[in-house]
């Protein structure tokens, strides 16, 4: 059978979730819901006052709005599914919409890495370089670099869906994952996947790498710079326009690390729980994460809330 028949001789995916554990499937349906509903309310919130509060038409909240608006396009590509296999008995995708929704996920995990990377440099100019920062980071600079970021994440999450769908599945359908976790699928595949591997590996490097070197890098000047300011005062007000940022990278960045950075265990039942652990993780990465984002720039950001509470304010008194 050649290829091509093979391939398509899986028109479905079944994804395994938390099939094993019926019981938890009922309490994270409320949870992930509830969360959900956190996620568009928070970062819709914030796109809103980003665009309606012209004290925040800057590049940094330029950058905000992308990352919020990102995070709701994100889980939207994912929780909905997660939220349908905790109800449905028979948990099944058709392999094209697996196939966009693997597109969906891998795109918008490799913007938020280039985009977080842009947010640093923002930092960076700001507290490095002030009297250049109108000049560097001018509309004609920060509206390109959001676009590649989009540009970028979504060029390399069409190569590796292509390459990961182009691939023969003649046996097991299963996924053992709640949605169309790339790796999760690739091993489903019954030919040699070692041009997949190779190509990720690189993909890891360029999005995963090279951020957390450029930001780290950042961070080194950011804060060497701030340890001159001669001024409590001065280094306070410095390191608070940076550490909503800065935090928002140890948790995306910190989250990633520790699921694939983890050893893998040996034992037949250890690796029944560590398989639990992994996919809550993924939970933990694909919903909280995104949930935290909008918090942390709420309560770190003294512009964000004064601009939450003029809405709110402004929207009661219209009333």
């Amino acid at each position: 059978m050649d290829s091509a028949n093979q391939t398509s001789s899986v028109t479905e995916f079944i994804l395994l979730g938390l099939s094993a554990h019926p019981k938890l499937e009922k309490t994270f349906f409320v949870l992930i819901l509830s969360m959900y509903l956190v996620i568009l309310l928070g970062n819709g919130v914030l796109i809103l006052v980003t665009i309606l509060d012209s004290r925040l038409h800057t590049p940094m909240y330029f950058f905000l709005g992308n990352l919020s608006f990102l995070d709701i396009c994100y889980t939207t590509s994912s929780v909905p599914l997660i939220l349908d296999s905790f109800l449905t008995p028979r948990k099944t995708i058709s392999f094209s919409a697996c196939a966009v929704q693997m597109f969906l996920s891998f795109a918008m995990g490799a913007t938020e890495c280039v985009l977080l990377s842009m947010m640093a440099f923002d930092r960076y100019v700001a507290i490095c370089n002030p009297l250049r920062y109108p000049e560097v980071m001018s509309k004609a600079a920060y509206v390109p670099m959001a676009a590649g970021s989009w540009i970028a994440g979504s060029t390399a999450s069409m190569v590796q869906t292509s390459l990961a769908m182009k691939l023969p599945f003649c046996g097991d359908n299963v996924i053992n994952h709640f949605t169309c976790e790339i790796l999760a699928v690739l091993k489903l595949a019954c030919a040699d996947i070692s041009v997949n591997v190779i190509s990720m590996g690189v993909t890891n490097v360029i999005f995963l790498g090279v951020p957390v070197l450029f930001i780290s890098f950042s961070y080194v000047f950011i804060i060497a710079t701030i340890l001159r300011i001669p001024s409590a005062e001065g280094r306070k007000k410095a390191f608070s326009t940076c550490s909503a940022h800065l935090t928002v990278v140890v948790v995306f960045y910190g989250t990633i690390l520790f699921m694939y950075g983890k050893p893998k265990s040996k034992d037949p039942l250890g690796a029944d729980k560590q398989d639990l652990a992994d996919k809550l993780i993924s939970l933990f990465y694909g919903v909280v994460t995104p949930m935290l984002n909008p918090i942390i720039y709420s309560l770190r950001n003294k512009d964000v809330k004064a601009a939450v509470r003029h809405l709110v304010f402004q929207r009661r008194f219209t009333q």
